[in-house]
Order: structure tokens, then sequence, then C-alpha cells
């Protein structure tokens, strides 16, 4: 009888985890997951009932392959789930030309032949009048391909697929050590020890606690959303899509309008962090009103006819790297550990696509988009 519980386990079933267990028992291999509480839970980061898709990522030039891979494999996944996971009716991107977000998006389009269209400040303020005080030099662009993911219903068909393709998933099971062991590792909980020949950590904001010695900060990220105060349909996400917008001192607006019983759902990053550090495992996770001060203080001039007071708050988490990039790969070029982290606020559209990766990398392939620069043991996580 094997001493081994499988050959793979996946711990932690967010959105890179589920997406990560879905291709690998879709190939057929002997794979298990583990989640410390249920698949599309509201404690980490794959939450918040909307996350915004696009292909023009600025965030790194690497990352366009693998978005498009991406968006190929929400299809995938949608169409095997008979769910409608993505709703893809288009995103803006606002600022001056020469901003992060309108410059970086120009440059990913030129870059990668991306359909897109850029909008002159004219007929930003004629379209999308829903954005006001604009500065004289905003423009925006707009990606066709862009549009929203359904986060907690993807996790939970991910999970679901692996399921009927095989894969046990331990629920209500936190890991508490990832021991390597000759030939595997060994994932210790309060009531058992599994032994598998490799592991694939993909716990989130959770991972420092697991494999110290990256350069990981978990940020508290609140999550609002605001009522419509026009009486009209202004604020509907037909009318108001999925955004993120520059504004003046380094912050950054994004969100998207309402759906049906939804209201309009809305963030604020300050000086590039999305919220404060957080400890997963110790802070409170009650919400305060320093979580939408700061948001409820800009929205009277720029995105004016919201009430003023959120009509709900949730906090979310996020898990930032120095450079902004990902971790993805093997740390030291260990064949029993893969690691997957760092979404830095922006890995949840790559999640289906990341999945497949991990996939190739305990297969022994080689990712279909080159992930170099996302390797666990560059120089700035360490």
């Amino acid at each position: 009888m094997s001493n081994w519980d499988a050959e793979v386990a996946v711990v932690g079933l967010g959105a890179w985890g589920a997406c990560a267990l879905w291709r690998m028992a879709d190939r057929g291999l002997d794979v298990l997951g583990v989640e410390q509480f249920e698949p599309g839970h509201p404690l980490g980061s794959s939450h918040g009932g909307s996350r915004m898709f696009r292909v023009t990522c600025l965030e790194h030039p690497g990352l366009v392959p693998l978005a498009r891979r991406s968006l190929e494999l929400w299809h995938e996944l949608a169409d095997a789930a008979g769910s409608p996971l993505f709703d893809g009716r288009g995103g803006l991107l606002i600022g001056p030309e020469d901003g992060r977000i309108v410059g970086g998006t120009l440059r990913a389009a030129r870059r990668h032949d991306i359909t897109v269209r850029r909008l002159s400040h004219g007929e930003l303020t004629e379209r999308h009048g829903q954005h006001a005080a604009l500065d004289p030099r905003d423009i925006a662009v707009w990606e066709p391909s862009a549009g929203i993911l359904r986060p907690e219903e993807s996790v939970r068909a991910a999970v679901r697929l692996a399921r009927s393709a095989g894969a046990p998933v331990l629920t209500g099971t936190r890991v508490h050590e990832v021991a390597l062991v000759p030939g595997g590792v060994e994932l210790r909980t309060a009531s058992r020890t599994l032994r598998v020949r490799q592991a694939v950590v993909t716990v989130g904001s959770w991972l420092d606690g697991l494999v110290p010695g990256l350069a990981l900060t978990t940020l508290r990220m609140p999550i609002t959303w605001f009522r419509s105060g026009t009486g009209d349909d202004r604020h509907t996400l037909d009318r108001f899509p999925v955004f993120m917008r520059d504004l003046p001192g380094g912050q950054v607006l994004w969100g998207n309008g309402s759906e049906g019983p939804h209201p309009v759902k809305l963030g604020l990053e300050i000086h590039g962090r999305p919220g404060r550090p957080f400890d997963p495992r110790t802070d409170d996770r009650s919400v305060v009103a320093e979580d939408w001060s700061h948001l409820a203080a800009v929205l009277g001039t720029r995105l004016p006819g919201l009430e003023p007071t959120p009509a709900k708050v949730s906090v979310c988490m996020l898990t930032a790297t120095p450079d902004g990039q990902f971790v993805l790969g093997r740390p030291g070029g260990d064949p029993r550990l893969v690691l997957a982290g760092g979404c830095n606020a922006h890995g949840f559209k790559h999640a289906t696509g990341i999945g497949e990766a991990l996939s190739d990398l305990v297969t022994g392939g080689t990712p279909r988009m080159p992930l170099d620069f996302a390797s666990p043991d560059r120089a700035a996580l360490h």
C-alpha cells in the first residue's frame, strides 16, 4: 500500500488554487485539494461579486499573453460549468495620456496589437458623464475585450468540476506546516498529516506563514458598494462600465456599475497601495469608518449622484511583492514544491491561465506562457 495520499496536493482553493485543481484533475492527475474554509468564502482575496478583466495588462508585458490565454480558459470553465462567469461588456481606462493607467494601457495595446479605442477628453465627457471633475488632460481608452468576472461563482465552479473529475477536496482543513521530506512533502494539519509527492501552495495572504523567507506584504483592501441617488439608470452596468481612473496625488479610483440588486462597486488606491498592512491570522476584520471615508470624500466631486454613505462594506486582502509581480514557480528548482502567490491586486483575471501553468509545472512541462519574471528566486523577493 502506498505511503502517499496523492501525487499532488493543491493547498488553498481561492481563485488560483481552484483553477489549478481543475486543470490538474481535468488532465487525470492524482491530485487532491485542501482548503481551510469553504470554496468561495469571503475571508481571503477571491470574493466581492465582481472583478475586472482586461487584456491590456499594464503591469508587465509578459502578462498580456497570459491574459489572452486566461480569457480562453474562462470561457472553457464557464461552458463546462454551465454558468455565465464572464460579462464582457468592455471596460474604461481613464487618465492623462502620459499617466500610469492610460499610458500603460496604450503601450500594451501597441506592443501586443490589442484592439482598443482612444477617447478624447470631449468624447469621454460626452459618453461617460458619470465621471466628473476630470482633469483637462484626461482622456480614456475603451477596451472592448474587457469586462467583469464572478469570483465566488468561478471558484466554486472550478472546485466542483475538479471533484467531478475525481479530485478529493478537504475543506475546513488548515495546513499549518509544509514540511519537505525525502521524496515529497508532508502537509501537517490539526487532525492529520497528508503525504504527497508535490505540493502546490496557493494560500494567498497566508503564504508567508507557510513558506517564510519571501518579501511579501499582506494588505487589507476595503471594498465598498454605493447606491445611486439619481433615480435613473445612469449608474447601471450598461451605462457605467467597469473602469480604472487616475486621480491626482497618486490615487486610483476603480469600480463598476450596479447590476440588479447589487449597488455600484467602488474602491480607491492611495499612493499605489489599496490598503494597510494586515495579518489574516490575528488582525480584526471588522469594518471601520476609515475603510470608506477616503473614498466617500472624493465621490461628491468625482462621481456625483451616488449616496455619500456606502450601502455595504467588505474587507478583502491581497499579497504584495516589492516589484509588483506574481510569485510563480519552484523555489530553488525543488521538484517537490510549487509556489503561487503575490496577486498584487491584479491577479484574479489570470487565475485560469495560472492554473494551467501550475498544472504544466507539476507534470514537468514548460508553461505555454513564459513566466520567468514571476520566479520565486528573483532578487526582489529576498
